[in-house]
């Protein structure tokens, strides 16, 4: 009965607009709900963005388009809507959450929609999924940062700051002074990871273990690396260089000049995490409104869109686009120092390595 109606809706959707002459996006209606997990701070900037480029289009959740959340609780608020039998409808119609392993997993399940960007092969510059299910959209950067305001501080107590991902798990100077996002919430930190423990082995969890790294994110983690009151608790943070980027924006906008955060990238590569964006299969979206969510899925694809991706400090997905976030290094020297993640060992071992990530570091 659903696609039925959808059918139904469609017809009618195009006996109402046919033989007019609508300008490019106001022909596309309805409702429309993208679950993210791109920072809350750069959502307005987005929905702006979209409300203008769709102006007939509804935003679903209380004013927005979006729904956010991080992205270990975005999956398990999608389980839940799934349910036991993986064939429950989703209160979303787009998913942009920040690794690619979930989304080979939901396509597995039979929850996306493919759509096609055309020529997609030569206008992105990282994998996709050939038969069109999903594409990368945004990309992450795992750097590590540090406080030049607080070098004399730690050279006192025999402390180096980390200039590689190997150094903050195995420098045991650094122990008690180290400190990353949660895998076990943060789908970014979980990634790095894997992509760390493939380069060094589970030895890297022993390490991180022994290095007594602390688990915290955001600007929570960037206040203990600057510090209060002369006393340093973190001397390097693994972290991603849009949180530092915008953290350094924010205050500068505030005019405040920021010295005691600086981006360190790693010596020996980066973890470069290209988010993907999907539709969620037209009858177990939320507002059966695929021809809105291919649009916008299009749209961010689009060098307008990546635009506004490069703005919020996240990197672009397209070849031909020279634009970098404000303060980052080029994209294409970021690629050729990319350490790589399994995406399918994301998928396929994600259980069995937050079992060894709970038992390895955070018992």
């Amino acid at each position: 009965m659903k696609k039925l109606l959808c059918l139904v809706l469609g017809l009618i959707l195009l006996l109402s607009v046919s033989g007019s002459a609508l300008a490019v996006n106001e022909d596309v209606e309805g409702e429309l709900v993208i679950f993210t997990s791109m920072y809350k701070e750069v959502l307005p900037m987005m929905d702006a963005a979209l409300k203008a480029e769709f102006p007939n289009l509804t935003p679903g959740n209380e004013g927005s388009f979006f729904f956010q959340g991080g992205s270990n609780d975005l999956i398990a608020k999608i389980y839940g809507e799934m349910g036991e039998k993986r064939d429950g409808p989703l209160s979303a119609d787009i998913i942009m959450v920040a690794e690619p392993a979930f989304a080979l997993e939901l396509k597995d399940y039979g929850y996306l929609q493919p759509f096609t960007f055309e020529d997609a092969e030569n206008k992105l510059r990282f994998p996709y999924d050939k038969d069109g299910y999903w594409y990368p959209v945004r990309v992450c950067n795992m750097v590590l940062a540090y406080n030049p305001e607080a070098a004399d501080y730690f050279a006192a107590k025999g402390v180096n700051v980390a200039k590689s991902f190997k150094d903050f798990a195995y420098d045991p100077t650094l122990k008690g002074y180290i400190s990353m996002g949660d895998p076990m919430k943060s789908g970014t930190s979980y990634a790095s990871i894997i992509s760390l423990m493939d380069k060094y082995g589970e030895e890297y969890l022993d390490k991180l273990a022994a290095n007594k790294v602390e688990r915290a994110s955001g600007s929570g983690a960037i206040a203990k690396l600057q510090g209060e009151g002369g006393e340093y608790g973190t001397a390097s943070l693994m972290i991603l260089e849009e949180s530092i980027l915008n953290y350094v924006q924010k205050e500068a906008a505030e005019g405040r000049d920021v010295t005691s955060v600086k981006i360190c990238y790693p010596e020996d590569g980066v973890i470069l995490i290209p988010s993907p964006v999907m539709i969620v299969e037209e009858s177990l979206s939320k507002n059966c409104n695929t021809e809105a969510a291919e649009a916008v899925a299009e749209w961010f694809l689009s060098p307008e869109g990546q635009k506004l991706i490069i703005k919020a400090n996240m990197h672009g997905v397209l070849k031909d686009m020279g634009e970098i976030p404000d303060g980052s290094v080029s994209t294409d020297e970021l690629v050729a120092k990319d350490l790589g993640v399994d995406w399918d060992k994301a998928y396929h071992e994600r259980e069995q390595i937050k079992k060894l990530w709970s038992e390895k570091v955070t018992q």
